[in-house]
């Protein structure tokens, strides 16, 4: 039984109105709510404060218990334009998970690629004493955090810097585009094109080196002939699917640097009254799926790691709070997450 406090119900309740209320010292109710298990606080005392709880609405003051614990839980997560990507969901579900279910709350800020906000944003999370931050890119590429970012601990999604000073966590582009490959190969096919990205960013330039180390392994030789470039877009995929078909001796199979680049090879290949895998196969990389489970027939591809990758980063930061300043910074980790391969009806 609890007993009645007098006086407005439109105060916020403090720990002391639920000392009051349920018959105990405040010491007693920052006992049983934070769990203090050497306390041996019996039963139904505990279950007398937590009545009192929530009769009265009390919630703990997050910013009074940061102060105490020199911790806020609040980790910042720091994007360029992730934002408005079709991957975004993923990636923020991965870290949200996995944040929320360790007591932390995420704080999302947007800068739209401008450098000048980054290092603004970051400030502002530092004044709110952020635990750590997120920095986040919609595309794996290298960056350069603004300086700021040195001071509390940090880890960077789908991106990394070339001095490797921050721990990273990337999709694994290599074995992404060796796995695309040698699932073509094990179908029997032995000239694959490949329709590349124009720009040589670091998954173009895995995913080739992965089908480069595919062909190898199979024993198959690299013909240059059978690589076409193009933008990452439907137009660029067409461009240099009919580059490719138009060899004379042209493939059995097209791997495209990504689903978008495969929906103009899709688009090409039916210009050309061909069909799709009876006379030529088609692999997509993304796994973007308002194209690649959409398309008919239904795009092959490898899918990128976005929730793994945004639960890894959330993960490896809250360990790094928790480590010794002075060993925080030593070999940052940078770590690979490998990307699944996705068997629909293209091949």
């Amino acid at each position: 039984m609890v007993k009645q406090v007098s006086g407005s119900k439109s105060k916020r309740p403090l720990m002391n109105d639920v000392a009051r209320l349920a018959g105990v010292s405040q010491t007693t109710v920052s006992f049983v709510l934070n769990n203090v298990e050497a306390s041996n606080i019996p039963p139904e005392t505990q279950e007398r404060v937590w009545a009192a709880v929530e009769e009265l609405g009390y919630r703990p003051n997050a910013l009074a218990r940061g102060l105490r614990s020199n911790r806020t839980h609040t980790l910042g997560f720091v994007t360029d334009r992730i934002a408005t990507t079709p991957y975004a969901v993923r990636i923020l579900e991965g870290a949200q998970e996995l944040a929320w279910a360790n007591g932390s709350l995420l704080l999302l800020v947007s800068t739209g690629g401008d450098q000048r906000l980054k290092r603004q944003a970051i400030d502002m999370l530092l004044e709110r004493q952020v635990d750590g931050i997120i920095y986040a890119t919609m595309y794996h590429r290298p960056v350069y955090p603004p300086p700021n970012m040195q001071e509390l601990p940090a880890v960077l999604l789908d991106c990394y810097t070339k001095d490797r000073a921050f721990p990273s966590v990337v999709p694994d582009e290599v074995l992404g585009g060796r796995t695309a490959v040698e699932y073509l190969l094990n179908k029997g096919h032995r000239r694959i094109g490949f329709a590349q990205d124009s720009d040589p960013v670091p998954a173009a330039v895995g995913r080739l080196e992965g089908l480069k180390q595919a062909l190898a392994a199979y024993g198959v030789p690299f013909d240059d002939e059978l690589v076409q470039t193009g933008q990452s877009i439907p137009a660029g995929g067409y461009q240099a699917t009919m580059a490719l078909m138009g060899l004379p001796n042209p493939p059995t199979a097209i791997f495209c640097y990504n689903d978008r680049m495969a929906l103009g090879a899709y688009n090409a290949l039916r210009d050309l009254n061909l069909t799709i895998p009876d006379d030529v196969a088609v692999m997509g990389f993304d796994n973007q799926e308002l194209i690649a489970a959409d398309i008919s027939p239904p795009l092959t591809t490898m899918a990128l790691p976005h929730k793994e990758m945004g639960s890894w980063a959330v993960r490896h930061l809250l360990d790094l709070i928790e480590q010794p300043d002075e060993t925080r910074h030593s070999q940052p980790v940078q770590h690979l997450i490998e990307c699944p391969l996705i068997e629909r009806a293209s091949v």
